[in-house]
């Protein structure tokens, strides 16, 4: 008679405690890069964004500047206290006051075409102020154009020759052009070079005051108003 003897358990297979301390190393490592890779973009991401806002606000200063300035017309207006101004304005600081045309009007609203207009720099934003009326009135809320700026500098050309100041006494009542430097934060600089009023000599606004300074009007040579024109 053959006894049986007992068969042996199957040995089964799996990983040891080592190995698994291995594979779970190995996934903390593949997590951690990419949670490294995913903050990297998105601060990237989010820097990227902040550059494109600044450099589309930079553009909407420059365009603002350079539509203003070139509808700039010769038209004193008068302060809240309503004492009469120049029809120009400008200090070397970037301060500017002046009066400019072409202001929509889309819903026909009874005001005039021409605005009162300014800009400054009220701490390391850039400001642009406007005015509902010509004359007397309160300004509107500032509308912020820049921030970060450091400072603003302004030069004004008349006849070949820069000043740094503008108050109608230099000879016409607006300069021929303007030179604006902004200084950043950051310690860039951008500087614009922008007609006033077409670069040309400037017209009073119909209906508006005779300036002072005696700025060509229409019939002003000596030709009767009815002669001009050929008639």
């Amino acid at each position: 008679m053959i006894a049986r003897l007992p068969s042996r358990p199957t040995a089964q297979a799996g990983f040891t405690l080592v190995e698994v301390m291995i594979a779970l190393m190995i996934f903390g490592l593949i997590a951690a890069a990419g949670v490294a890779i995913l903050t990297f973009s998105v601060r990237a991401q989010t820097a990227t964004g902040k550059r494109f806002d600044d450099i589309a606000a930079l553009n909407r200063t420059a365009s603002l500047l350079a539509g203003d300035l070139g509808q700039a017309v010769d038209r004193p207006a008068r302060d809240e206290g309503g004492t009469m101004l120049p029809a120009f304005t400008g200090e070397s600081d970037g301060r500017i006051r002046f009066v400019r045309t072409g202001w929509a009007n889309v819903d026909a609203a009874p005001r005039a075409s021409a605005q009162k207009v300014a800009y400054q720099l009220d701490g390391n934003t850039l400001l642009r102020v406007a005015y509902p009326m010509l004359d007397g009135a309160a300004p509107l809320p500032a509308v912020t154009l820049l921030d970060k700026v450091a400072g603003v500098g302004a030069r004004y050309r008349y006849k070949g020759a820069w000043s740094d100041r503008w108050d109608g006494t230099q000879g016409a009542p607006l300069p021929q052009a303007a030179e604006i430097t902004v200084r950043r934060t950051d310690g860039t600089a951008f500087r614009l070079m922008l007609l006033v009023g077409a670069g040309s000599s400037a017209s009073p606004v119909p209906g508006g005051f005779p300036n002072p300074g005696g700025s060509p009007t229409p019939g002003a040579t000596g030709t009767p108003p009815g002669q001009r024109n050929g008639r």
